[in-house]
This record gives C-alpha cells, structure tokens and sequence, in this order.
C-alpha cells in the first residue's frame, strides 16, 4: 500500500469504537492528523450501539473486544446502517460471520490504518 496522504481522510466522520485508553488517545491522533472528524472513542458495547443509532458518520473502526465481550452487536448495527468499517483485534479471529470485514491487526501501524480507512471510502 502506498503512504497516505497527509489529510487522506479530511472531513470524513469515523466513529471509534476502542476500550483501551492508550490505543484509543493514539488512534484519535492518527485519524484526526489524516484530517478526520473522529467521534468517540466508545468505550463499551452499549455506548458504541448508541453512537451508532444516533451519530452521523462516513466509517467506523471497531475494536472486537470491548472489556471481555465480542462487539458483534456493533458490527451487526453498522452492517444494517451500510457503514463500512473495519475491525481491530490483538486475536486474529472474528466470528465467521464477519470474514468479510477488513481486519486491522493490533498492534497498528498507522499509516496501514488511514490507507485501510481510504481505501473503504472509495467508490
């Protein structure tokens, strides 16, 4: 993948879903360097399927494991709102029911992350 641009996310809204203070603080950093808007991070399962009922946004990176629960509740919401997304894990297995998804493996690369998000967004 080639490096992303400096603002190769501007404007775009991501909705984060990270319950890892640290992971979190840094992925804002990144996304909101590449120019995004980012929302969260949300912390919980309950939080994120709030944001995601009542927040306006163009993707979401949704981190698998959220305090011990599997966050298939969110993917399924995105899913059915048609948000494209990816899915975070320091596991390497997500449920077969989300194959599909791109999958972000932790620990990040920053640059891989933004390129992930751009790539989603295009047409």
């Amino acid at each position: 993948m080639s490096a992303p641009s400096k603002q190769a996310l501007h404007g775009r809204r991501v909705l984060l879903v990270e319950d890892e203070f640290l992971v979190g603080a840094m992925l804002v950093d990144v996304l909101e360097d590449a120019g995004a808007v980012v929302l969260g991070p949300a912390t919980s399962i309950d939080e994120g399927l709030r944001m995601v009922a009542d927040d306006e946004f163009d993707i979401a990176v949704l981190d698998w494991n959220l305090s011990g629960h599997r966050s298939e509740p969110i993917a399924r919401a995105l899913l059915a709102r048609e948000v494209p997304f990816l899915i975070s894990t320091g596991y390497g297995a997500i449920s077969d029911e989300f194959a599909h998804i791109p999958l972000l493996n932790k620990p990040y690369d920053p640059d891989g992350i933004v390129d992930s998000l751009r790539m989603l967004l295009l047409p």
